[in-house]
């Protein structure tokens, strides 16, 4: 499965880089893009973890920038 998911307050390009390195770690993943200018990740995943790989990228995300919200 592929979605993409708004971000808001994602403050820098290399902020976006980190998300983008340590989702693509996660057991699963397929395929993230993390974009600065965009404001946007789109991830790829298996689809029966999907919801659970989500998860784990918000949490990734926090980690790197707490400031920053997905919108799922």
């Amino acid at each position: 499965m592929k979605k993409t998911f708004e971000l808001e307050d994602l403050d820098c390009a290399n902020c976006a880089m980190k998300m983008q390195d340590a989702i693509s770690k996660i057991p699963g993943v397929i395929s993230c893009d993390v974009s600065f200018i965009k404001q946007k990740m789109t991830l790829e995943a298996d689809d029966a973890d999907f919801d659970k790989i989500v998860k784990l990228a918000v949490k990734a995300i926090a980690k790197v920038e707490p400031d920053c919200t997905v919108l799922l």
